[in-house]
């Protein structure tokens, strides 16, 4: 193992969290109103439910199975020309943002539908009985009833972003992955990918911990 230059890999190490911290916040973030926004379609477009459309479900549902069974290098790889139309490259984190939120967006969106069939008919029923327009009661009935049980799956989409940034690094995303590629790996330097690995760990642990915080406050 070569001598650390703390001098040099300190800030190094500072961009790269920042660069991590900067493409899972801004990936959730927008997977989260993405995802939410499509699982309520897919719950709304169910047959029997709200607003039942049967071809505009199929094809959402059809979508959602294409893309979540495909690993994100792979997605990441495939939407390059995608990623380069809409933020000019397909290197750094900014770049590495888009298949983030793509993928991610699928996953949140499995995860509200899930959550929003699981609520109680009754209360739907009781709210399109009071004369509730559908879209009133999707928004003031399904999605609160559901929303505790939805933070819990937003948790776990949190902490599989910050996996799979570690990942984006490999491919030129920037981060603690492409740090832990470069100046660990490739160099042999086993003390620099120990550190990024606890800084992983601490961050993933931390995402949780906020998770069930947030999630216990919405259930009470």
């Amino acid at each position: 193992m070569r001598e650390i230059n703390l001098e040099a890999f300190l800030p190094r190490l500072g961009d790269a969290v920042f660069e991590t911290l900067l493409m899972v916040s801004v990936s959730f973030v927008l997977a989260s109103v993405l995802g939410v926004l499509l699982g309520l379609l897919l719950y709304a477009t169910r047959p029997g439910n709200l607003l039942q459309n049967r071809p505009v479900f199929a094809v959402l549902n059809l979508l959602i199975n294409i893309i979540r069974p495909i690993p994100f290098l792979i997605i990441a790889v495939s939407i390059i020309p995608l990623t380069r139309a809409i933020v000019g490259t397909s290197i750094g984190p900014v770049a590495a943002i888009i298949p983030l939120t793509l993928v991610a967006t699928v996953a949140v969106a499995r995860i509200a539908e899930s959550n929003l069939v699981a609520v109680d008919p009754g209360t739907i029923e009781a709210g399109a009985a009071m004369g509730a327009s559908p879209v009133r009661v999707l928004f003031t009935i399904v999605i609160p009833e559901a929303l505790g049980p939805l933070t819990l799956g937003l948790t776990y989409i949190l902490v599989a972003l910050v996996d799979s940034t570690a990942v984006a690094g490999v491919i030129g995303g920037g981060g603690l992955g492409d740090l832990a590629m470069r100046y660990g790996y490739q160099r042999f330097d086993w003390f620099v990918v120990g550190v990024i690995v606890v800084i992983l760990i601490v961050l993933v642990q931390v995402a949780q911990w906020l998770g069930n915080v947030i999630a216990r406050k919405v259930m009470h």
